[in-house]
Order: structure tokens, then C-alpha cells, then sequence
């Protein structure tokens, strides 16, 4: 069984295709990088990966689920949105605590895996018991990090998940991140710190204009098919999302 499979999924508004007919078949455990500039329809694929966008046509399931049952599906899966829903009111220990109480968790496992995580991103007790309205974007990056991975899901989805942190936090969350793999986690990641999906992914693939246009190794996709010669990933999404067709390179070129 494959951790995210999807079958031509596809959704458009109106006259608009946000995604056309995607096709993905990701391995447990591993991390799948995903790719693109502003618009090209990853978080309305992530959306629909996580249940909260129907598709328009196409099918997909997620750890085994297909992703038009909810009920199913949640369990299974952990979602950090670029824009993560937490409750400004809160104290951190509050919002992980309530999280923990939806999810049926028990408590002093949960306690003891909420200290461990916080500790590992540098939120000390007193922090962690300071209302949220009073933190930075990166403790609250922090902290919605922990909600997604806090019941330690089959399929980890990460929109962005270094925004807003510090060298140091961001490290962290990279470590975290093969951690989570190590024990058969997956992690769905989509970001545009290019280095860090080189560092950490497994297989990337580039969205752009709806459609999967390139998808491979880190290794593979930033090598010249014609010459061998090594480029940077930043090098090949550029040409391969280029608006210009003289500056672009085929998707199955880039593929190898």
C-alpha cells in the first residue's frame, strides 16, 4: 500500500483548473518535496489530500483512506497549513492539550511527548504557558508544528513549515522531519527554501500551472539529461516553470 496515492485528481472553479489531473504514488516513510511558484496549486492539493477540498474529479487516498471520508482519514494524517489555526487566547500547553482531547490521546504519554518536542524547538516551560497572542510568528510556527505531528500520524503534511524560524529552529524541524521518516512517518512537504527540500526529500515533484510537470530524485532533477553536468535545484525550477519556452527544459528531459 502506498502512503498517498491519487488517481487524476483534479479541481477547478468555475472556468479555472487549480489542479489538472494529478498523478501521484508516494512510498511510506519517505519525504515528497513539492514544488511551485505562487498559483500553481499546491495548497489546493494539499487541501484535498487533507479532506477539507473536494475534488472535482479524480480520485485519491492517503495511509489507506481515500480522502472523501473524513471520518477515516483523520486519524491518519497531520496537517501544518501555512496559516496555522491556533487559538491567540491560549497558553501553548492549552492548545496542545485541547488538540490531545479531540484526538483521544492519553494524557501522560501526551504530556510527556508535548514537554519532549518543545523542548527540542527551544520552548521552555515559561513559554509554553504564555498566552499565543503574545508570541512571534516562529513560536507559533513552533508550536503548530507539535499539533501536526503531536498523535503521530501515518502521513505528515508541511505547507511552509520553516517560516518565520530562526537557523537554529529550522534545523530542528529538519532533523524532526527525518526523525519522523526513520519511524515509517510521511511527510508530504511543500516550501520555497528550495535547500531544504534538497536536504531532506526523497522524491520531488514540480507543480506548475495545475499539472505535475517534473518529478524525481533530488539528484536526478538537478543534473543535465544531455551533458551529466550538476546544476542547483534552484536552477532547474526556475527553467523548468520558466514563462518563456525558450528557456524551459522538457519535463522528460529533466526526468532522465
Amino acid at each position: 500500500m502506498r502512503a498517498i496515492e491519487t488517481n487524476s485528481l483534479t479541481k477547478r472553479y468555475d472556468t479555472t483548473t487549480a489542479v489538472d489531473a494529478v498523478d501521484l504514488s508516494i512510498s511510506q516513510g519517505t519525504v515528497y518535496g513539492f514544488l511551485g511558484p505562487n498559483g500553481a496549486g499546491k495548497t489546493t492539493t494539499m487541501r484535498m489530500l487533507t479532506g477539507l477540498t473536494v475534488p472535482t474529479s479524480g480520485s485519491a487516498s492517503v495511509a489507506g483512506a481515500s480522502i472523501t471520508d473524513r471520518d477515516r482519514l483523520r486519524p491518519h494524517i497531520g496537517y501544518l497549513p501555512e496559516e496555522p489555526p491556533l487559538y491567540e487566547q491560549v497558553t501553548a500547553y492549552e492548545q496542545l492539550e485541547y488538540v490531545a482531547g479531540l484526538r483521544d490521546l492519553p494524557h501522560n504519554e501526551t504530556q510527556s511527548r508535548i514537554d519532549d518536542l518543545l523542548t527540542r524547538l527551544d520552548l521552555s516551560p515559561s513559554d509554553a504557558s504564555t498566552r499565543i497572542a503574545d508570541y512571534s510568528k516562529g513560536m507559533r510556527q513552533k508550536v503548530a508544528y507539535v499539533q501536526a505531528i503531536l498523535h503521530d500520524p501515518d502521513v505528515v503534511f508541511l505547507d511552509e513549515p520553516t517560516s518565520g524560524l530562526d537557523p537554529r529552529a529550522a534545523r530542528t524541524i529538519r532533523e524532526l522531519i527525518r526523525e519522523l521518516t526513520d519511524s515509517g512517518t510521511t511527510v508530504f512537504l511543500s516550501t520555497h527554501i528550495l535547500p531544504v527540500v534538497e536536504e531532506v526529500a526523497d522524491t520531488i515533484g514540480i507543480l506548475y500551472g495545475g499539472e505535475l510537470v517534473a518529478e524525481d530524485s533530488p539528484e536526478q532533477l538537478t543534473k543535465r539529461a544531455e551533458t551529466g553536468e550538476a546544476r542547483t535545484l534552484e536552477e532547474v525550477f526556475l527553467e523548468i516553470t520558466s514563462t518563456d519556452p525558450a528557456e524551459q527544459h522538457s519535463p522528460e528531459a529533466v526526468d532522465g
